[in-house]
């Protein structure tokens, strides 16, 4: 049983590992492998999951989001805050870690009020904003940290680059909300209580420092030191906490990618068809094996990291493997809503290829 789940619950990391484990036969461990790993972004990585998992255990994003339904008075405002509250978030705190923080809310929110009925569509547009809202930041996603990273793309120009795919998801998105849930009258339980202003502060100090980092403010070597320093005496559970088998993930892709760009015939297969067309071979890509193995393998055959950018953000809307952030989501649903996961497989396909298909056309036509 705890195997089961274990698999269950790492399948992406499991799947990485054994693709690093196939290219290692071919390609035998040497000393070239020391250049594969991008040590920059898996410290960024680490220290901005480490001081979500500190926030997330005062209760900080579940009181501030709770907060802010209170304001609204009906299902479809109610709903549209939860996604909105969830695109916001998603560019701040990394997509996965904002569907971990809020998928569960939109589960209370919509079961206390006896609203199940709008379940499958509130999860499928958060997951969605997500995925979507975290392509603005550098670190809204994991695969942006790591091509920003990688490509040393200024700030400036990688938000100039998103800018128009997340106007338009944000326009979609709101009217899917407006148009496909009704303005129903709810209440909501009573407050789970306040912040702790203490510990809030520090964390949220803590949380500057780790976004000064990805924007290449600080050294990264300093906040490796001071956030797990310091939170090895303030919250050592969140330093457990931290998603692990998602860096193994970065890790055994690592490995995975560099030798895949060392096999001659792959080399040439992928360089000919990223010179054809980057944006839709990257697109293509992560509907298969998925948006961050799609940036990490890919960015070792194209210097076009503006269609590659587009393609990998664009690309986590599809399939249900297209994104990490979809499995997540797919896993909180079916735990709740075990005797319907064929629907809810219906519904999330259709809303995810109708995105796709929209910001596809857009990005072909203005990039």
């Amino acid at each position: 049983m705890k195997v089961k789940a274990f698999i269950k619950k790492n399948t992406v990391m499991l799947i990485a590992l054994i693709a690093a484990l196939i290219t290692m036969a071919i390609v035998p461990p040497d000393r070239e492998y020391l250049g594969y790993f991008d040590v920059k972004t898996l410290v960024c990585l680490f220290c901005v999951l480490a001081v979500v998992c500190a926030l997330k255990n005062i209760n900080f994003f579940y009181i501030l989001a709770e907060k802010i339904v209170r304001l609204f008075k009906n299902a479809r405002l109610s709903i549209l805050a939860l996604v909105y509250i969830t695109f916001v978030v998603s560019m701040l705190i990394a997509n996965d870690m904002a569907l971990l923080t809020f998928l569960p809310l939109g589960y209370f929110v919509l079961s206390s009020t006896g609203m199940e009925k709008y379940m499958a569509f509130t999860f499928i547009m958060q997951n969605i904003a997500a995925n979507l809202g975290g392509m603005l930041t550098p670190f809204g996603n994991p695969q942006n940290l790591y091509l920003y990273s990688t490509f040393n793309i200024p700030t400036g120009e990688f938000m100039s680059i998103m800018v128009l795919p997340f106007v338009i998801s944000v326009v979609i998105i709101t009217v899917c909300c407006l148009v496909f849930v009704k303005a129903e009258p709810l209440s909501l339980p009573q407050s789970t209580g306040g912040f702790k202003l203490g510990r809030t502060v520090l964390y949220l100090a803590l949380f500057a420092l780790a976004i000064a980092i990805v924007f290449r403010g600080i050294p990264y070597l300093i906040g490796l030191i001071i956030i797990p320093a310091v939170l090895l005496f303030a919250d050592r559970k969140a330093l457990r906490d931290v998603d692990y088998p998602l860096l193994l993930t970065f890790v055994f892709f690592f490995v995975f990618a560099g030798n895949m760009a060392r096999i001659d015939a792959v080399r040439s297969i992928f360089a000919f068809l990223l010179e054809k067309n980057t944006l839709l071979v990257s697109i293509l890509s992560c509907q298969i094996i998925s948006n961050v193995p799609s940036a990490i393998l890919l960015s070792q055959f194209t210097d076009n990291y503006t269609h590659l950018l587009l393609g990998v953000n664009i690309g986590g809307v599809g399939t249900l493997i297209s994104s990490l952030a979809s499995l997540i989501t797919f896993r909180e649903y079916a735990d709740h809503n075990p005797g319907k996961i064929k629907s809810y497989l219906g519904l999330f396909t259709a809303y995810n290829v109708g995105f796709l298909l929209i910001l596809t056309a857009v990005a072909l036509i203005f990039f």
